[in-house]
Protein backbone atom coordinates (compact mmCIF):
# COMPACT_ATOMS: atom_id res chain seq x y z
CA UNK A 1 0.00 0.00 0.00
CA UNK A 2 1.25 3.20 -1.01
CA UNK A 3 0.37 6.44 1.69
CA UNK A 4 1.77 9.67 1.32
CA UNK A 5 1.84 11.60 4.41
CA UNK A 6 0.72 15.48 5.00
CA UNK A 7 1.14 17.15 8.44
CA UNK A 8 2.93 20.43 9.22
CA UNK A 9 4.62 18.81 11.99
CA UNK A 10 7.81 16.99 11.10
CA UNK A 11 7.69 15.34 14.58
CA UNK A 12 4.52 13.74 13.66
CA UNK A 13 5.54 12.90 10.24
CA UNK A 14 8.33 11.14 11.24
CA UNK A 15 6.23 9.46 13.76
CA UNK A 16 4.05 8.20 11.43
CA UNK A 17 6.68 7.58 8.95
CA UNK A 18 7.90 4.98 12.07
CA UNK A 19 4.97 3.72 12.64
CA UNK A 20 3.67 2.33 9.26
CA UNK A 21 7.37 1.20 9.11
CA UNK A 22 6.97 -0.96 12.12
CA UNK A 23 3.37 -2.43 10.23
CA UNK A 24 5.71 -3.83 6.93
CA UNK A 25 3.24 -4.04 4.69
CA UNK A 26 3.38 -0.24 3.20
CA UNK A 27 5.10 2.00 1.76
CA UNK A 28 6.01 6.00 2.53
CA UNK A 29 5.66 7.36 -0.95
CA UNK A 30 6.22 10.95 0.02
CA UNK A 31 5.82 13.59 2.31
CA UNK A 32 3.98 17.32 2.47
CA UNK A 33 3.68 19.99 4.96
CA UNK A 34 0.10 21.20 3.70
CA UNK A 35 -3.11 20.72 1.72
CA UNK A 36 -1.35 22.58 -1.93
CA UNK A 37 1.47 20.09 -1.32
CA UNK A 38 -0.63 17.22 -0.86
CA UNK A 39 -2.90 17.52 -4.06
CA UNK A 40 0.21 18.06 -5.98
CA UNK A 41 1.55 14.98 -4.33
CA UNK A 42 -1.40 13.24 -5.16
CA UNK A 43 -1.08 13.39 -8.90
CA UNK A 44 2.58 12.77 -8.95
CA UNK A 45 2.80 9.88 -6.90
CA UNK A 46 -1.00 8.26 -7.11
CA UNK A 47 -0.97 6.88 -3.34
CA UNK A 48 -3.45 4.59 -2.07
CA UNK A 49 -3.90 6.24 0.91
CA UNK A 50 -3.53 9.52 2.36
CA UNK A 51 -3.12 10.53 6.11
CA UNK A 52 -4.14 14.23 5.95
CA UNK A 53 -3.44 16.59 9.14
CA UNK A 54 -6.71 18.25 9.15
CA UNK A 55 -5.23 22.03 10.99
CA UNK A 56 -2.36 23.26 8.75
CA UNK A 57 -1.02 26.56 7.51
CA UNK A 58 -2.40 27.67 4.31
CA UNK A 59 -4.99 24.83 2.83
CA UNK A 60 -6.02 22.99 5.74
CA UNK A 61 -7.10 19.49 5.38
CA UNK A 62 -10.73 19.73 5.09
CA UNK A 63 -10.30 21.73 1.93
CA UNK A 64 -7.09 19.75 0.31
CA UNK A 65 -9.57 16.59 0.56
CA UNK A 66 -12.42 18.13 -1.24
CA UNK A 67 -9.86 18.89 -4.60
CA UNK A 68 -8.05 15.37 -3.87
CA UNK A 69 -11.56 13.99 -4.37
CA UNK A 70 -11.70 15.36 -8.03
CA UNK A 71 -8.49 13.61 -9.36
CA UNK A 72 -9.61 10.96 -11.61
CA UNK A 73 -8.76 7.99 -8.98
CA UNK A 74 -8.28 9.61 -5.68
CA UNK A 75 -6.91 7.64 -2.71
CA UNK A 76 -8.73 7.22 0.78
CA UNK A 77 -8.09 9.46 3.38
CA UNK A 78 -7.64 9.14 6.59
CA UNK A 79 -7.98 12.68 8.88
CA UNK A 80 -5.47 12.82 11.35
CA UNK A 81 -5.81 15.21 14.64
CA UNK A 82 -4.11 16.45 17.78
CA UNK A 83 -6.56 18.83 19.67
CA UNK A 84 -9.64 19.27 17.35
CA UNK A 85 -12.04 17.04 19.67
CA UNK A 86 -14.74 18.78 19.12
CA UNK A 87 -14.53 17.49 15.11
CA UNK A 88 -14.99 14.27 16.46
CA UNK A 89 -18.57 13.19 16.80
CA UNK A 90 -18.58 14.78 12.77
CA UNK A 91 -16.37 12.20 11.88
CA UNK A 92 -18.19 9.14 13.45
CA UNK A 93 -21.47 10.66 12.28
CA UNK A 94 -20.49 10.43 8.59
CA UNK A 95 -18.42 7.23 9.08
CA UNK A 96 -15.18 9.05 8.41
CA UNK A 97 -12.17 7.55 9.57
CA UNK A 98 -9.29 9.95 11.93
CA UNK A 99 -6.56 8.99 13.96
CA UNK A 100 -5.56 11.01 17.11
CA UNK A 101 -1.95 11.96 17.56
CA UNK A 102 0.01 10.29 18.77
CA UNK A 103 -0.79 7.60 16.53
CA UNK A 104 -0.81 4.05 17.80
CA UNK A 105 0.44 1.57 16.08
CA UNK A 106 -2.93 -1.05 16.57
CA UNK A 107 -5.24 2.22 15.76
CA UNK A 108 -3.49 3.13 12.13
CA UNK A 109 -3.35 -0.81 11.10
CA UNK A 110 -7.12 -0.49 11.74
CA UNK A 111 -7.35 2.42 9.60
CA UNK A 112 -5.27 1.33 6.97
CA UNK A 113 -7.38 -1.89 7.39
CA UNK A 114 -10.38 0.05 6.50
CA UNK A 115 -9.32 2.74 4.03
CA UNK A 116 -11.79 3.76 1.70
CA UNK A 117 -12.64 7.00 -0.59
CA UNK A 118 -14.61 9.42 0.91
CA UNK A 119 -18.15 9.83 -1.17
CA UNK A 120 -19.18 13.91 -2.39
CA UNK A 121 -22.04 13.77 0.19
CA UNK A 122 -19.39 12.70 2.93
CA UNK A 123 -17.53 15.44 2.42
CA UNK A 124 -19.78 18.62 2.07
CA UNK A 125 -20.92 17.33 5.41
CA UNK A 126 -17.13 17.66 7.05
CA UNK A 127 -16.95 21.16 5.27
CA UNK A 128 -20.29 21.84 6.65
CA UNK A 129 -19.39 20.43 10.36
CA UNK A 130 -15.76 20.79 10.61
CA UNK A 131 -14.28 23.26 8.31
CA UNK A 132 -17.33 26.04 8.85
CA UNK A 133 -15.34 28.41 9.82
CA UNK A 134 -12.53 27.91 7.34
CA UNK A 135 -13.82 28.86 3.27
CA UNK A 136 -11.67 27.73 0.11
CA UNK A 137 -8.48 29.53 -0.54
CA UNK A 138 -8.68 27.86 -3.91
CA UNK A 139 -10.83 26.39 -6.83
CA UNK A 140 -10.06 23.55 -8.22
CA UNK A 141 -10.05 22.38 -12.28
CA UNK A 142 -9.34 19.68 -14.55
CA UNK A 143 -7.38 21.18 -17.30
CA UNK A 144 -5.32 18.59 -19.56
CA UNK A 145 -5.72 16.04 -17.54
CA UNK A 146 -4.21 17.65 -14.69
CA UNK A 147 -6.16 19.14 -11.34
CA UNK A 148 -5.18 22.84 -11.29
CA UNK A 149 -5.34 24.62 -7.94
CA UNK A 150 -6.72 28.45 -8.57
CA UNK A 151 -6.17 30.70 -6.03
CA UNK A 152 -9.61 33.04 -4.89
CA UNK A 153 -8.24 36.07 -4.89
CA UNK A 154 -6.64 35.70 -8.39
CA UNK A 155 -10.51 35.45 -9.91
CA UNK A 156 -11.78 38.07 -11.87
CA UNK A 157 -14.86 36.76 -13.23
CA UNK A 158 -17.06 33.54 -12.68
CA UNK A 159 -20.07 33.18 -15.60
CA UNK A 160 -22.30 30.68 -16.03
CA UNK A 161 -22.42 28.76 -19.47
CA UNK A 162 -25.05 25.79 -19.87
CA UNK A 163 -23.90 23.27 -16.65
CA UNK A 164 -20.67 24.76 -16.34
CA UNK A 165 -18.81 27.86 -15.09
CA UNK A 166 -16.08 29.52 -16.83
CA UNK A 167 -13.19 30.87 -13.89
CA UNK A 168 -11.68 33.70 -15.54
CA UNK A 169 -8.41 34.43 -13.91
CA UNK A 170 -4.78 35.58 -13.96
CA UNK A 171 -3.74 32.94 -16.56
CA UNK A 172 -6.51 32.39 -18.56
CA UNK A 173 -10.00 30.35 -18.32
CA UNK A 174 -10.89 26.98 -17.19
CA UNK A 175 -14.63 25.45 -16.85
CA UNK A 176 -15.45 24.04 -13.70
CA UNK A 177 -18.75 22.23 -12.88
CA UNK A 178 -19.45 24.26 -9.35
CA UNK A 179 -23.27 26.28 -9.75
CA UNK A 180 -22.72 30.24 -9.95
CA UNK A 181 -25.53 30.37 -6.72
CA UNK A 182 -23.56 27.94 -4.53
CA UNK A 183 -20.45 29.88 -5.42
CA UNK A 184 -22.01 33.66 -4.74
CA UNK A 185 -22.87 32.08 -0.76
CA UNK A 186 -19.60 30.99 -0.73
CA UNK A 187 -17.59 33.57 -1.16
CA UNK A 188 -20.52 36.65 -0.55
CA UNK A 189 -17.57 39.11 0.36
CA UNK A 190 -15.38 38.33 -2.98
CA UNK A 191 -17.77 38.57 -5.72
CA UNK A 192 -20.53 40.78 -6.89
CA UNK A 193 -23.41 39.45 -8.50
CA UNK A 194 -23.92 41.52 -11.80
CA UNK A 195 -26.20 39.07 -13.73
CA UNK A 196 -27.79 36.24 -13.63
CA UNK A 197 -24.76 34.48 -14.98
CA UNK A 198 -22.02 36.39 -13.94
CA UNK A 199 -20.37 37.13 -11.18
CA UNK A 200 -17.72 39.40 -10.62
CA UNK A 201 -14.53 39.46 -8.22
CA UNK A 202 -14.80 43.17 -6.46
CA UNK A 203 -11.23 43.75 -5.87
CA UNK A 204 -10.78 43.85 -9.80
CA UNK A 205 -13.87 46.32 -10.76
CA UNK A 206 -12.24 49.08 -12.62
CA UNK A 207 -15.39 50.96 -13.64
CA UNK A 208 -19.16 51.27 -14.58
CA UNK A 209 -19.82 51.86 -18.19
CA UNK A 210 -22.82 53.22 -19.56
CA UNK A 211 -23.30 51.90 -23.87
CA UNK A 212 -25.02 54.24 -26.14
CA UNK A 213 -27.83 51.84 -26.60
CA UNK A 214 -28.53 52.73 -22.48
CA UNK A 215 -26.80 49.19 -21.41
CA UNK A 216 -24.29 49.00 -18.53
CA UNK A 217 -21.26 46.83 -18.09
CA UNK A 218 -18.44 46.51 -15.52
CA UNK A 219 -14.50 47.34 -16.90
CA UNK A 220 -12.36 45.16 -15.12
CA UNK A 221 -8.87 45.34 -14.27
CA UNK A 222 -6.47 43.30 -16.19
CA UNK A 223 -9.53 42.17 -18.29
CA UNK A 224 -10.11 43.41 -22.65
CA UNK A 225 -13.41 42.13 -22.29
CA UNK A 226 -16.72 43.73 -20.93
CA UNK A 227 -19.43 41.88 -18.80
CA UNK A 228 -23.29 42.99 -19.23
CA UNK A 229 -25.05 44.59 -16.21
CA UNK A 230 -28.32 43.47 -16.06
CA UNK A 231 -30.88 46.06 -15.20
CA UNK A 232 -32.32 43.70 -12.82
CA UNK A 233 -28.88 43.82 -10.40
CA UNK A 234 -27.86 47.24 -11.84
CA UNK A 235 -29.28 49.06 -8.79
CA UNK A 236 -27.38 46.94 -6.46
CA UNK A 237 -23.88 47.15 -8.54
CA UNK A 238 -24.12 51.24 -8.09
CA UNK A 239 -24.95 50.69 -4.41
CA UNK A 240 -22.12 48.50 -4.06
CA UNK A 241 -20.01 50.84 -5.75
CA UNK A 242 -20.37 53.72 -4.27
CA UNK A 243 -19.48 51.87 -0.88
CA UNK A 244 -15.82 51.15 -2.48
Amino acid sequence: MKILIIDDEPLARQRLRSVIDELGNSTVVAEGSNGEEAVRLCQQHEPDVVLLDIRMPGMGGIEAAHHINKLGSPPAIIFTTAYDDYAIPAFETHAVDYLLKPVRKERLEQALGAARRLTRAQLQELERNVGENEQRQHISARLGGELRLIPIDEIRYLQAEHKYVTVRYGQGTVLIEESLKSLEEEFPTEFLRIHRNALVALKYIASLEKERSGGHHIKLRDVPETLEVSRRHLPNVRKVMKLM
